[in-house]
């Protein structure tokens, strides 16, 4: 009997020990998740970033599309920032060969580290800036959650088959948002994110030039456009930049919608949100609203959604004491 008491408490024991475990290891992200080991934390990255945009503004389109690049392959682990000595990360990676801010980011980190060492991560310093950025350009801002933890793995051939291309049919887009667990909605809100930034020709050239292999125009593609883009973006050309939407480039807004109802939107995968219902449906709806559309409410649901996306928490991954290499 004394025996059988002595195992069960045993297996009692081990079944708490493995729940602490799994809890632990699958911890919620909240907000305030730094408020007792480096409450400061928060105010620090937006005061750097305030410093940072005075003097670069056209940055803040490239830190907000680190997050995103960053959350659809392995998650929000900030893999996107690992160096590789062989040339093998995924910033190595042809998606992400024209990713910009990594220098800002470790000059963030690095003031982080110095008030508080080896508490902030860096997937939670891309979620932060993420944030800040976007309400700097005078969009919205929404309560950041953290907890994540930084990845160890960074691998070349996974942007590739996880990131929506910039050519992506609109059945090839909602597969790779349902494979993250983002829904329809998510879709065309996080597209509203092209208000900001800049693209390479290279990235839509084809709409202009070669469509079909037959040295056509892309017909979703408003043809007075297709003039205008046809004087600054040369056949073949790998190094001109072109406003995602121009004039309004530093400034975040709803006017992504009016481009791509009146079908002068960059990529194809901007002109496919047309060709579903309930994508199509938001694109009129926030082209044609005010101010105080939906869409600032919307873009910060969206993107505390995409920021969970498979998360390291608790015991898993590492926290970084610089963000391009592991410890």
């Amino acid at each position: 009997m004394d025996s059988l008491k002595l195992s069960s408490g045993l297996i009692f024991i081990q079944l708490v020990l493995l729940a602490f475990v799994f809890n632990s290891a699958n911890a919620h992200l909240k907000v305030g998740f730094y408020k007792d080991t480096c409450p400061q934390a928060e105010a620090i990255v937006k005061g750097f970033m305030d410093q940072v945009l005075k003097v670069a503004p056209s940055i803040s389109g490239p830190l907000l599309r680190l997050h995103f690049h960053d959350c659809f392959v392995r998650g929000c682990d900030a893999s996107i920032l690992l160096n590789s000595s062989t040339g093998q990360a995924e910033k190595d990676s042809p998606p992400n060969l024209s990713l910009r801010g990594y220098q800002v980011i470790d000059r963030v980190k690095a003031a982080l580290e110095k008030k508080c060492p080896g508490v902030v991560s860096c997937a939670d310093i891309l979620a932060i800036v993420a944030r800040d950025v976007t309400a700097a350009t005078l969009g919205p801002s929404w309560r950041v959650e953290t907890g994540r933890r930084d990845g160890r793995v960074s691998n070349i051939s996974e942007p590739m088959t996880n990131l929506p291309p910039f050519f992506a049919n609109i059945s090839q887009l909602l597969t790779q948002f349902r494979s993250k667990k983002l829904s329809k909605k998510d879709l065309v809100v996080l597209s509203g994110a092209h208000t900001l930034g800049t693209s390479h020709c290279s990235s839509f050239d084809s709409r202009l030039y070669n469509f079909t292999g037959k040295c056509d125009t892309d017909p979703t593609l408003d043809s007075e456009y297709i003039a205008q883009l046809k004087k600054i973006c040369k056949a073949g050309d790998q190094i001109t930049l072109v406003e995602m939407d121009p004039g309004g480039v530093r400034t975040f807004d709803n006017s992504y919608y009016k481009l791509v109802a009146n079908r002068r939107a960059l990529f194809h995968s901007d002109a496919a949100l047309l060709d579903d219902n309930y994508t199509k449906a938001y694109v009129k709806l926030q082209s044609v609203a005010s101010d105080g559309s939906t869409f600032f409410k919307d873009f910060g649901v969206s993107m505390r959604k995409m920021g969970r996306v498979e998360v390291l928490t608790g015991k898993a991954g590492e926290i970084r004491k610089v963000c391009s290499k592991v410890n």
